[in-house]
């Protein structure tokens, strides 16, 4: 093997090292080579935010039985894109209730309205990357709502304390331009059990109860959704029907929709987009608007 051959063989394994490195500590982006988009998805293993081609959200006006929480969320976040002060959020309840639907739903209707607010999800398990990125999307001109679908903490984890530093902002305070949104099936996003363990195990059982109620406190809008009744399950099923114009002659949908409600153990919204898949499926009609 000549020189030229060594030197070959140095720069491909030199070569394999650098990517296999950058593969592992990968280069921060720049705030100003973040691409122009919607809504992002934040990818702790690359440490950068991916653009969401399209956002996959229904028209606002299709989300029955939860005009209250429709109308807090939206105030909240038009007084934030209008420079008024704002409060992080808190969905919590009942499983399939709509609220993911409403953070998407509402995002999409501030930007119907003018205002450019980029909507930038974090997955539970990334939380503690929290800091770091609302540093970087403080240097950005442009309001954001950081979302994080299904939060909870099970018992053994501290994550939940990073959150908690996150959201309040440490010394510098929460930045201007973002909102943190959150939604969990737990009102204090841990289950009860957690809680009571580490409160039989401390040396001040009131102490220990307080920080872990804390952890939702640092939401200053709290919105509750519950399960709907039959009459407001059936207006959501026709409301859908509509929307897609769904032509179902010869079926009855309504008998039909409340057979798969039952089926399925629950009404809520989930279970009627559910049903209006299964019945587009069947009419062939589509459901892309």
């Amino acid at each position: 093997m000549n020189k030229s051959d060594d030197t070959a063989l140095l720069l491909g394994q030199l070569t394999r090292i650098a990517d296999a490195l950058e593969r592992k500590y990968p280069i921060d982006m720049a705030p100003d080579a973040l691409p122009q988009a919607d809504a992002y998805v934040w990818q702790s293993d690359i440490r950068q935010l991916v653009a969401v081609a399209k956002v996959n959200r229904l028209d606002i006006g299709l989300l029955k039985g939860i005009n209250e929480q429709r109308d807090d969320l939206l105030s909240n976040t038009m007084g934030f894109v209008q420079g008024f002060p704002a409060n992080n959020a808190l969905l919590w309840g009942a499983r399939g209730t709509g609220k993911s639907s409403l953070v998407k739903a509402v995002h999409g209707t501030v930007i119907a309205r003018g205002h450019d607010l980029g909507l930038v999800e974090i997955h539970r398990e990334d939380i503690a990357d929290l800091p770091f990125l609302m540093a970087f999307l403080a240097q950005i001109e442009r309001h954001f709502i950081i979302f994080s679908d299904d939060l909870a903490f099970e018992g053994g984890e501290s994550t939940y304390k990073s959150l908690k530093a996150a959201l309040e902002g440490g010394i510098e305070g929460r930045p201007d331009n973002i909102v943190f949104y959150a939604t969990s099936n737990r009102r204090h996003l841990m289950p009860r059990q957690m809680m009571e363990n580490e409160r039989s195990t401390a040396i001040n059982p009131s102490e220990t109860t307080e920080e872990t109620v804390s952890l939702s406190d640092r939401f200053g809008l709290w919105i509750g959704f519950h399960s709907i009744d039959q009459d407001t399950y059936l207006e959501m099923i026709d409301e859908y029907v509509k929307f897609y114009n769904i032509k179902a002659e010869g079926i009855d949908i309504r008998h039909e929709a409340l057979a798969w409600s039952v089926g399925r153990g629950s009404r809520s919204g989930r279970v009627a987009w559910q049903f209006i898949t299964d019945l587009a499926a069947r009419t062939k009609t589509s459901l892309r608007r």
